[in-house]
């Protein structure tokens, strides 16, 4: 359990961490959190392989209605199949609106964890500032306390070496100096470690912005496919469904495979927020090699640890109270004597003055709060936003499985369906000009549709053409031929008088039984006009 104050583990840290962990054995393992160990290592990967198991059995599904709608295609009634087909579209558009809904559910995600992985940093940077700080701190106020004992109490030595009892008083202040030199050189304990804290910062913010800028590319990639999806179901564009099939399958195995990685991040870092201070303690210890007790004062930061500092920054404290009798002394007794030691009476002065305040601020560095404040933000942003956000992008890989899942095994049946839409003109006759078929050939190769003279005769007898390439002016046959056609067509007759030339446009297309009873009703004309011009 931690013993940090201001952070306590979230219900979800405790029930992740209660998920079974197990080697490739089947043997349980222990929980803690351990990611050197070879075990602890199989139970992760156990966990990640569980997503892979969901993939194995979402493409046996896939594979299973994949081969039945290809080989096998019942015979059903119109009224089943195209209540089939409904469903079907609406089954892609609910898995598309599934995903859409994940796909906000991954943004969020995404960004919580970017969040709390930046307050580690952050809080990273922080640290190193403070032992930076103290480090820095500490090497100028020994660097300074050694350059005067080196140089001005010696001169003083010298000044005074016929006067003994003035000699005794600039040694003692010699003694105390180095006494404050040796205890301040020993309270630095961050000084030649391996770890820097802003380096980890620097190489945690590197794989963070990779993994951020990766999970941005999926999910934009998702609302891509989500999007043109839909556009070639309201559109009914065969080829781009296809496309979006195909690229639907590949996502559904990144989504299953995203899954098993955040699986098992989430549960490791379960395991690491739920006693954070034993590992943190162990690793840091054996990297750096510094005193526990400071690593646990630091850590725990509460009343039941003593400052390991303590001891010498009291003695340090009390030995820098003692040189300030001693140099008034020399100040009031020494200087009207000897005159030139008074320069370096105020150097030593200049530099007991620059040390107090060094040594104010020395206190307030070391002061655990600091430092415990940021380690408590770190854990914060790692274990709540970070876990929050790694949970979200859980449940985002878990909903874009399923529903790339479910379009995979819809969307082709919906292409088939826009496969079939040109089989409704079956009853039409293939050489009919205003088949709309045949339309599309005609423009596809002549450029420009030409009509054919379907409806003009030759006015000669015994000879009759119903199709020539080219027709005769239309407005010279007579009005009643056209009032005929009207009948036939069941059209209105002041619109069918207008000839085909001036309405710039084909009548409706018609079915072969229709040409038929045309063809029939204008030969009987032809035929009876003939006998008719004989008699006469």
């Amino acid at each position: 359990m931690s013993l940090s104050h201001g952070y306590r583990a979230s219900w979800w840290t405790y029930i992740l961490h209660q998920v079974p962990h197990t080697n490739f054995q089947f043997e349980v393992v222990d929980s803690n959190f351990a990611p050197q160990e070879w075990n602890y290592q199989q139970a992760l990967l156990f966990l990640a392989g569980i997503a892979g198991l969901c993939l194995a059995i979402s493409l046996v599904l896939i594979c299973v209605y994949l081969i039945r709608f290809c080989c096998c295609s019942p015979q059903e009634e119109e009224d089943s199949k195209s209540n089939r087909v409904c469903c079907v579209t609406w089954s892609c558009v609910a898995a598309v609106i599934i995903c859409c809904a994940g796909i906000g559910i991954g943004f969020y995600g995404n960004s919580e964890t970017n969040d709390g992985v930046y307050q580690v940093t952050y809080s990273l940077m922080n640290a190193n500032h403070t032992l930076s700080s103290i480090d820095l701190l500490i090497s100028d106020t020994v660097q300074l306390l050694n350059s005067v004992v080196k140089s001005d109490l010696t001169q003083l030595e010298e000044i005074f070496s016929k006067r003994t009892d003035f000699v005794v008083i600039v040694r003692n202040t010699r003694r105390e100096v180095e006494s404050v030199s040796q205890h301040l050189a020993e309270i630095s304990f961050w000084k030649g470690v391996d770890l820097n804290p802003n380096a980890v910062a620097e190489q945690v913010n590197f794989i963070e912005d990779y993994r951020w800028l990766a999970y941005i590319l999926l999910l934009l990639l998702d609302l891509i496919i989500c999007l043109f999806t839909l556009l070639g179901l309201a559109k009914q564009i065969k080829w781009l469904v296809i496309v979006m099939t195909v690229i639907s399958f590949f996502v559904l195995l990144l989504s299953w495979g995203s899954m098993g990685l955040e699986m098992a991040t989430a549960v490791g870092l379960s395991d690491f927020c739920t006693d954070p201070d034993a590992y943190v303690l162990n690793q840091t210890q054996v990297i750096t090699n510094i005193s526990p007790d400071i690593l646990q004062y630091y850590v725990s930061c509460n009343q039941e640890v003593t400052n390991p500092f303590r001891q010498r920054l009291t003695m340090s404290q009390r030995a820098l109270s003692n040189i300030h009798p001693q140099l008034h002394g020399l100040e009031r007794e020494a200087i009207p004597q000897f005159p030139a030691a008074e320069r370096h009476l105020l150097v030593v002065q200049a530099m007991l003055n620059t040390t107090e305040g060094n040594f104010h601020h020395l206190v307030a560095l070391l002061n655990c709060r600091g430092l415990h404040k940021d380690y408590v933000d770190a854990l914060k942003g790692l274990c709540y936003d970070g876990m929050e956000g790694i949970l979200f992008l859980l449940l985002f890989s878990f909903l874009s499985a399923l529903s790339f899942t479910a379009a995979v095994c819809s969307l082709p049946r919906a292409w088939k369906r826009f496969q079939n839409r040109d089989l409704d003109y079956d009853d039409m006759d293939e050489d009919d000009p205003f088949n709309p078929q045949a339309r599309r050939e005609m423009l596809r190769t002549a450029g420009r549709p030409h009509l054919p003279s379907f409806y003009s005769y030759s006015s000669s007898c015994g000879s009759h053409n119903s199709l020539r390439v080219s027709a005769p002016p239309i407005s010279n046959a007579p009005v009643s031929q056209y009032m005929n056609q009207s009948g036939l067509f069941s059209g209105n007759p002041r619109y069918e008088n207008v000839p085909l030339m001036d309405r710039q446009s084909p009548p409706p297309s018609y079915s072969p039984s229709m040409r038929t009873s045309f063809i029939s009703a204008t030969q009987e004309e032809t035929n009876t006009y003939c006998r008719t011009e004989v008699v006469s």
